[in-house]
Order: C-alpha cells, then sequence, then structure tokens
C-alpha cells in the first residue's frame, strides 16, 4: 500500500496526521501538487511537484495508483477513478469513497456546479473542524490495520 495525497488543497494539519502515520506505520506517503512543498526529511515521506494546470496533479496520481493504494483528496471525479482502478479514496474531512457512494455525490456535485454557473450562490464548504480531523484519523487508521 502506498499513499498519495492531492496536496494542493489538502489542509495543513492533515497532512501532519499523515506524516506521524506515515512514521508510525512505515507507509510510503508522496504528496503531489503543482507548486513545491515541505516535507519532512523521512525515508517514507515524498513530494512531487507537477506542471500548473487544470487537473495535472490528479491525472498525475491516477497514472501511478495501484489496486489496494489510498488517496486522499477532497476531489470526487478523482476519487471516483481511484476507485476504478481499485484504490481506496479518503477526503480530508475523513468521508471515505465508495463505490456505492461516490456516482451519487458526483452527481451532486454536477448539480451544484450547474447552480453556481447559472448565478446561484452556494456557498463553501465550512472550515475543518476538530470532528472532521478525528473522522479522518480514524478512518486513515482503519485503512493502515487492514492493510
Amino acid at each position: 500500500m502506498k499513499i498519495w495525497v492531492d496536496a494542493d488543497a489538502c489542509p495543513g494539519v492533515i497532512r501532519e496526521i499523515l506524516f506521524r502515520a506515515a512514521e508510525r506505520t512505515e507507509v510510503p506517503v508522496t504528496l503531489v501538487a503543482n507548486q513545491p512543498l515541505r516535507v519532512p526529511r523521512s525515508p517514507y515521506i515524498d513530494a512531487m511537484q507537477v506542471a500548473s494546470g487544470f487537473d495535472v496533479a490528479d491525472n498525475e496520481i491516477v497514472k501511478r495508483v495501484s489496486a489496494g493504494d489510498l488517496v486522499i483528496t477532497g476531489d470526487i471525479p478523482l476519487a471516483a477513478e481511484v476507485i476504478e482502478k481499485g484504490g481506496e479514496a479518503l477526503s480530508p474531512r475523513g468521508e471515505r469513497f465508495t463505490a456505492d457512494n461516490v456516482r451519487a455525490r458526483l452527481t451532486m456535485r454536477d448539480f451544484m456546479e450547474t447552480l453556481r454557473a447559472s448565478g446561484v450562490d452556494t456557498g463553501g464548504p465550512p472550515a475543518l473542524s476538530q470532528a472532521d480531523r478525528r473522522a479522518f484519523a480514524r478512518h486513515l487508521d482503519k485503512l493502515l490495520a487492514g492493510r
């Protein structure tokens, strides 16, 4: 198992949880972003910078992910592609994407995008809460324990 992180939008507190998990479990973590990232010196933690552009980091993750790998992302289309390849996907809020729920989430995302395009202010997601952080850490631990 390897953990891939869609790092451009991944909160720092979630990265820190992943860094500690990588050291504790010796599972490799790679952060993929279109900007330079600082990561701790560790044989289990790496950063990959890709070119700027729409979905460049997502496409790189999809290209490299293998069945059984875990991808950390809030991007629902990326999560769907990862699941199609046999990987696991977990949002920074601790929501586990599955074959059963990712299609419904894609549909809702597309609907909200249509609303925004027609001028409706749909607001943004709430700030990452302590409950979100705990949910993320709990799901991450379960996924790592089951590897």
